[in-house]
């Protein structure tokens, strides 16, 4: 079992940053993926970025040279900066971690809120 909370959001006006945390609590080794995704309003959860537990990371189109990925070990925290925020940024983000080996398990956060608004 795993337990994934994310925190960081808030209200930042166009141009601004965040940086979003993503903590896991529970087991977390082996292969893994942990994701970050987005939710418009009214819209379907769209993948927003990737990193593996080999340190590989991916992102959309949309936030390429924007957003960064990045992990803490010690910390079993994942984060995403964002810069240059954009309102069509604008959503929920959830976390996801993805258990691959040697234990499978699927898990999401509950979320938190990005508002990028003047």
């Amino acid at each position: 079992q795993v337990d994934v909370v994310e925190s960081g959001g808030g209200l930042v006006q166009p141009g601004g940053s965040l940086r979003l945390s993503c903590a896991a609590y529970g087991s977390v080794f082996g292969t893994f993926v942990i994701t970050w995704h987005r939710q418009a309003a009214g819209q379907p959860r769209d993948l927003v970025a990737t990193i593996t537990s080999g340190g590989g990371t991916s992102y959309a189109d949309s936030v390429k040279g924007r957003f960064t990925i990045s992990r803490d070990n010690a910390q079993n925290t994942v984060y995403l900066q964002m810069n240059g925020l954009k309102p069509e940024d604008t959503g929920a983000y959830y976390c996801n971690v993805r258990l691959i080996f040697p234990h499978t398990g699927d898990y999401w956060g509950q979320g938190t809120q990005v508002t990028v608004s003047s």
